[in-house]
């Protein structure tokens, strides 16, 4: 018997791809200081998180920015180490750190483009799309940026709250904050930006996807079976089941198709059986399935 072992730390310890993973995550940072200078806070949305707090307080006490995002990083960094160890803190360290320093020297980048900042809503897209570019590179290093997903982590580890939760709720209130002193409408753009911003952070973590998975339960298998494998030359799995309120013993099919074949297969498949029950996925990668 040939075991494999999994290895502890999916990405590689090399250092051409410890390299890579730092060059990665330091230009996502960079994109994302030239994004706040150039239109997060001038637009004065509070989009949560230590950006929020620092446009907040900008236009309220003129404080630095800079060194609003810096201190509220270090000190959010001392109670990670505190709490959660120095393994889970070493990962947010140089983020921490590059973040606050690219904000401060890209501000002086932030004249040389004047950007029209009338129509809020397009400003609002193209901060949650680019903002969701740089998160969703930045967290595919394996890094993290730190910031207030440490007080969610610290409650997770120490009161089990979900770390969703805790987070919807410390962006929400730094939402509505912005929203008082900016006006009602920051908080709609605000949610707009959040919104968009999650959508592409999903698709650069998981990709597009090119496939469906479909779960077929029919009363007929067989001809079901020979329409996918003989007209439309796709492989399926059997999978004998029983129904937990009738108990009656059924198979389903389940098999994986590309997305542009999804309307045929499927009106396909009703015309077969016009009581069948399926259930459609998206499959982000399919390995060794032909």
């Amino acid at each position: 018997m040939n075991d494999k072992k999994i290895p502890e730390n999916i990405f590689s310890k090399t250092p051409k791809s410890n390299t890579a993973r730092y060059f990665q995550m330091l230009i996502s940072l960079f994109f994302s200081a030239l994004l706040y200078n150039y239109l997060i806070e001038p637009s004065r949305i509070a989009t949560g998180g230590v950006n929020g707090v620092a446009v907040i307080l900008k236009y309220l006490l003129r404080f630095n920015p800079a060194i609003t995002i810096f201190t509220l990083s270090a000190s959010l960094l001392v109670f990670s180490y505190i709490f959660l160890g120095k393994e889970k803190t070493k990962g947010t360290l140089v983020a921490s750190i590059a973040y606050p320093l690219f904000v401060h020297f890209t501000k002086y980048f932030a004249p040389l483009i004047q950007i029209n900042l009338d129509d809020m809503l397009v400003i609002s897209i193209f901060i949650g799309l680019i903002g969701g570019l740089c998160n969703g590179l930045l967290y595919k290093t394996g890094f993290s940026n730190g910031g207030f997903p440490i007080i969610s982590q610290i409650l997770f580890e120490r009161f089990k709250i979900p770390i969703g939760k805790t987070n919807f709720i410390i962006n929400t209130i730094i939402i509505l904050i912005g929203g008082y002193y900016f006006g009602i409408n920051m908080i709609m753009y605000a949610i707009i930006i959040n919104y968009i911003n999650s959508l592409v952070v999903d698709k650069i973590l998981l990709g597009i996807s090119k496939n469906k998975s479909i779960f077929i339960v029919t009363t007929q298998p067989t001809k079901i079976k020979d329409f996918i494998l003989n007209e439309m030359h796709h492989t399926i799995t059997i999978f004998d089941v029983e129904g937990a309120y009738t108990s009656k013993k059924r198979q389903i099919l389940l098999t994986v198709i590309p997305t542009k074949e999804y309307f045929q297969i499927t009106e396909s498949i009703k015309i077969i059986d016009d009581k069948v029950f399926f259930v459609v996925s998206d499959a982000y990668e399919v390995k060794g399935f032909k």
